[in-house]
């Protein structure tokens, strides 16, 4: 290890002299850890940190990206086990994804980050994630669980995703890929960075489209287009300087038009037409915007003392127009009880597929408008140090966060002529839905890493007090003069203790377990309470020849779950949460590698294998309006979160080409809270995927890239919500050109 500066030593000179820690850095035991402050904007760092922590952690590093060179986040986190993730669009533009067994809907119980900056639109007053990095122009995804991600929240009971974006180089780097598919999908992606020894940058672009692989009966496009911008710019000292300072600066802009629905299909249309969408849905888009932009300053006296302030702000606004519910004769239908229904509501049913000529504003259209924007700073310090053969690392963060969310909606009326949609009346706006939601929140967290021999113990606490708001102007003020204003407050202050430890029984072996409170907070809906659980795990790494891998246990025993009332999840989508009381989600996660070839093979044959066993149910019985959970029994198991999964592939690798097969098998799952056999009108039935990738270098500058989604073109079921059946991705094939300079 290197020497620590006068400062350190000044600090710690009661217990540590620098001899000491002379003798020490060289010490093999202490070398083998490569203990070192890893970047600000990740929270792992590498494959390596990830196998020595005293929790659940994954990597999937940018080599892994590359092998079957996804766009879409759920087939990335379906190869990590624990993670649970339930389709909508087919191209993961809105992933619905839960962490051991936490609600997947819009991954609103889940910390999600962006190089360790929160990134859900409002993380706080509205943390369903309308907007989601593109993983397409990601260098690593990282995802962490269990007692280890104590640090980061507010959400700690299933863990937290962080995606780190493409970093600066060390020298000039240039690259580009292109690729193109079926349903004239294409995604173009370029980057050139350049630095020197004290100045950096680098600029990302990246455009992604696709026509869609749905049907309308017009012909009409059922596909979107995504273009994202990334530009970082770093000043830092020189080398020779005995403290180290840089800033770097970070912009985002993304922007996103799809023509998505919350529309599917009945049951009888799914099995005769998986693929086809209803007239009713013609006029159906989202479109968004979403501007990212922090300033970071690190400060380093060697490396093992940091502190790291990052300065954030994120705006994110969306209109997603789309399909609400039809009316006729004094009487509402909810889309999704029409698709439940279609004999008993049929005359609604005509109108949305577009069989039959309907009334004037029978079709109501609404105008789904919101902002969101959250800001903030933290910062993080780091310090490591040794005392005789005790080796120390000490982290100490605080964060202050606002965010808020501002609906400003309306509807407009259709009718349906000749199987197409006319406009026949247009609201004002702020006339449905008129509000704004607020959020305030400080937190802090310590993590004390000890280190003895073979033993790792990490301690550690964090602190959240938040402030939540609500102003409802009402649907006649679209001034917002507040004349009738409503508002509700909410407020919850905690502390969220754990516990883990790792101990390595020799090279081979390991174990650790951990123990932590879990926690996600309320909205301001009042009387609901904060989720809190406890949770625990255990598991044991081991590495021995050509064979690795891991296997843990966990049990999270919730006090008091919150339900929320998403229409993405078929309720009404007023947000408005429930406490759901006592539940238990325990399982079993387990990976094994293994390299068949030897290492003096100029061939490689990795194999991997992952099963992730999730069994939920809830312990006490209430009763919520929420249309997926409804009453609820003792021992009904919780919708949406599949039992078994599975995941394997093959590859064989040269330094010429690679390719490599993967299949992932989700078991069945219930879409109504439940116990026993699952009825077939609320399955979703189990599925097995394989897809295929390839890649030959053509020399060091230049690749071909090849990948097949959904090799054997299995046609399943993803959902029944938000209303109705959702179908996969069909078979789906990309050839493309990359190169690296």
């Amino acid at each position: 290890m290197k020497y620590y500066i006068v400062t350190l030593l000044l600090l710690f000179s009661s217990t540590v002299n620098a001899q000491d820690i002379k003798k020490e850095a060289h010490k093999d035991s202490i070398n083998k850890l490569k203990e070192v402050v890893i970047s600000g904007s990740q929270i792992i760092g590498s494959k390596f940190e990830a196998t020595n922590k005293t929790g659940s952690a994954s990597y999937i590093s940018a080599a892994d990206l590359q092998k079957f060179n996804y766009t879409d986040i759920n087939r990335v986190l379906r190869t990590v086990t624990g993670v649970s993730v339930y389709e909508e669009d087919g191209f993961g533009l809105r992933p619905n994804i839960s962490l051991r067994g936490t609600s997947p809907d819009r991954s609103a119980k889940i910390t999600l980050m962006e190089d360790n900056v929160l990134i859900a639109p409002a993380p706080y007053s509205a943390p369903a994630a309308y907007y989601f990095p593109a993983v397409a122009r990601m260098n690593a995804v990282e995802i962490l669980k269990g007692s280890s991600q104590i640090q980061y929240g507010p959400f700690t009971t299933g863990g937290t995703i962080n995606f780190v974006s493409l970093p600066i180089p060390t020298k000039f780097n240039a690259g580009f890929l292109t690729d193109y598919g079926s349903f004239n999908t294409n995604r173009t992606a370029a980057n050139v960075g350049i630095s020197n020894k004290t100045i950096g940058a680098v600029v990302q672009l990246l455009n992604y489209n696709s026509d869609g692989f749905k049907d309308l009966p017009s012909g009409a496009n059922t596909g979107f287009e995504k273009k994202d911008v990334m530009a970082k710019f770093r000043i830092q000292s020189k080398p020779n300087r005995k403290t180290y300072n840089a800033v770097e600066f970070k912009l985002v802009y993304a922007e996103e038009d799809a023509n998505e629905t919350y529309l599917g299909l009945t049951q009888e249309d799914f099995n005769r037409s998986p693929f086809k969408r209803y007239a009713g849905s013609e006029k159906d888009n989202i479109t968004t915007k979403n501007n990212q932009f922090s300033i970071t300053h690190t400060f380093k006296t060697s490396d093992y003392f940091s502190i790291t302030t990052t300065a954030y702000q994120n705006k994110f606004s969306r209109n997603w127009y789309k399909l609400n519910d039809v009316r006729f004769g004094g009487t509402t239908y909810a889309i999704d009880a029409i698709l439940k229904d279609p004999t008993t509501n049929a005359l609604a049913f005509d109108y949305i597929t577009g069989v039959q000529n309907s009334p004037n504003n029978a079709l109501r259209v609404r105008a789904n408008n919101r902002k969101y924007l959250a800001q903030g700073i933290q910062t993080k310090i780091d310090f490591h140090f040794l005392t005789g053969e005790v080796y120390h690392d000490l982290e100490i963060g605080v964060r202050y966060h606002k965010d808020n969310e501002d609906r400003f909606q309306w509807n407009d009326g259709y009718a349906m002529r000749n199987g197409s949609m006319e406009l026949t009346s247009s609201g004002t706006p702020g006339s449905q839905d008129n509000r704004i939601a607020y959020a305030r929140a400080m937190a802090a967290h310590a993590l004390y890493k000890i280190k003895y021999k073979q033993l790792t113990v990490t301690p550690g606490i964090r602190f959240e007090t938040i402030d939540l708001r609500n102003e409802n102007f009402g649907i006649a003020d679209a001034t917002r003069s507040g004349v009738n204003v409503i508002e509700n407050d909410n407020h919850v202050k905690v502390w969220l203790p754990g516990i883990g430890a790792n101990y390595k029984i020799n090279k081979n072996v390991s174990f650790f377990g951990g123990v932590h409170k879990g926690f996600a907070p309320p909205t301001n809906t009042p009387g609901t309470q904060a989720e809190k659980s406890i949770n625990y795990e255990l598991g044991s790494r081991f590495n021995y020849n050509k064979l690795s891998g891991e296997i843990i246990s966990y049990f999270n025993n919730y006090s008091n779950l919150l339900g929320s009332d998403l229409a993405a999840s078929g309720g009404s989508g007023t947000l408005d949460q429930f406490n759901a009381g006592a539940a238990h989600v325990k399982g079993i996660e387990l990976v094994v590698n293994y390299q068949i070839l030897n290492e003096s093979s100029k061939y490689k044959i990795p194999v991997t294998f992952g099963y992730t066993l999730t069994d939920t149910e809830f312990a006490t019985e209430f009763s919520s309006a929420d249309g997926a959970w409804g009453t609820i029994e003792k021992g009904d198991e919780i919708p949406y979160i599949s039992k078994h999964q599975f995941n394997a592939s093959i590859a064989l690798e040269h330094e010429k080409f690679e390719i490599i097969i993967g299949a992932r098998y989700n078991g069945e799952f219930r879409t109504v809270a439940g116990q026993g056999s699952i009825s077939n009108e609320n399955a979703v039935p189990s599925n097995t995927v394989l897809d295929f990738g390839s890649k030959y270098k053509y020399n060091k500058h230049f690749s071909i890239t090849g990948a097949v989604n959904n090799l054997f073109d299995t046609t399943y079921l993803v959902s029944r919500v938000p209303a109705g059946l959702r179908p996969g991705m069909p078979f789906s094939a990309t050839i493309g050109i990359a190169a690296q300079f």
